[in-house]
Order: structure tokens, then sequence, then C-alpha cells
């Protein structure tokens, strides 16, 4: 990651852990968490690594579900509240995983991936892959519809955070260099911009 751009967003989330802590789960990110989680259960996966975890609100969830869960966050402040859920937390990034390979059986990336510049996701990608048992899943939830890349201006966090966004066609088309498409769906969320899901599989 560009160091610029990696001490921009850990001072933007280390500044408003606090308030992400505190905020609650929108009915459609706890529907696609249920969604993952069930297909976990289904196939007896019980080792997961979650990206980008923030508070630790979902890598509490899946924990408290019967997964046995790492959480790893570029913020201190983030992995701190992670660690006060009782949770195993590090400081890291996603584009230095310091993990054996193959050590999960699941992969949660809930809107982080969205900080990546397109020209480095595949290593980010490879990376993951990496890290995940044969059959692995791997969630990735992301923002898209229009194609950019850059500061969003009308970001209200401070540092205003770097986003990437893909069309629908272009996101499927990337993972897919890496990964086997299980599922692939968008939530309006209102405006131009909405949300794409995906569950994607180590081939």
């Amino acid at each position: 990651m560009d160091q610029e751009l990696k001490a921009s967003l850990i001072e933007t989330y280390d500044r408003h852990a606090k308030e992400r802590d505190k905020s609650e789960i929108e009915p459609w990110k706890a529907e696609e968490r249920d969604y993952f989680l069930n297909l976990l259960k289904k196939e007896q996966k019980k080792f997961l690594l979650e990206i980008g975890a923030g508070p630790g609100r979902d890598s509490k969830f899946f924990k408290d579900n019967g997964l046995e869960v790492i959480a790893i966050d570029i913020s201190t402040e983030m992995v701190k509240l992670c660690k006060k859920k009782g949770l195993k937390a590090y400081v890291m990034d996603f584009y230095n995983l310091k993990f054996y390979p193959e050590t999960f059986d699941a992969v949660w990336a809930l809107n982080c991936l969205l900080h990546v510049p397109k020209k480095n996701l595949p290593k980010v990608l490879e990376g993951i892959r990496n890290v995940l048992k044969p059959n692995g899943l791997f969630y990735m939830g992301v923002y898209g519809g229009p194609d950019s890349e850059g500061v969003w201006e009308d970001d209200h966090y401070w540092p205003q955070r770097f986003f990437v966004f893909y069309t629908d066609e272009h996101i499927q088309e990337v993972v897919q260099e890496y990964f086997e498409l299980v599922y692939f769906k968008t939530i309006p969320t209102g405006g131009e911009i909405h949300f794409q899901s995906l569950i994607l599989r180590k081939k």
C-alpha cells in the first residue's frame, strides 16, 4: 500500500474508531452476514479471518456463532476495540498477511478492499487466496456501480478517504482471475452507487 495513503487511512480510522464502534449495523448488512454464516456452517468451516475488521462487530458475531476468528486492521484504535470484545486481533494490513499458507477456512472483508488502488488489487487478492485453504470461501463486500478511483470529496471523515469503485461487470472480471464466483448480488443504497456482495471460492 502506498505509505501516504496508508498513513491517511490509519489517521482517519483511529480518529473515528469510537464513533464507528457505537454505530448500529444496517439490516441489509446483517442479512449478508447471516447468509455467509449459514454457508460456512453448511460446509463445516470453522476458522475465519476478518480483514479490515474495524471495531470488531462482525468478528464478534462470527465468534459468538461458534467460529474461531482472527481480526486484523491497520488502525491501532480499532484493534484495541476488537481486543476489548475478547477477540484475537492484530494490527496488520491486507497487503502483508502474516499467516501461513492455507491457514483459514474463510475470509470476511466488508467495506475495506474499496480502499485498494486498482493497480494493487491483484496483489491483495493473491494474498487472500494464499492464506485460504483449498475450497475456502471469501466474502468481499464493496461499493460500486460507477467506475472511479480517488479521494471522496464529500466524505465527512477527516482526513477524507480514498475510495475505489468498479462497475458490476468489471469487479466480477477482476476477482474471477483468482477465485470461482459463487454469488454476486447488488443492493441499492440510494444514488448511483450501490453495494456489491460477492462470495468467492478458492479454486
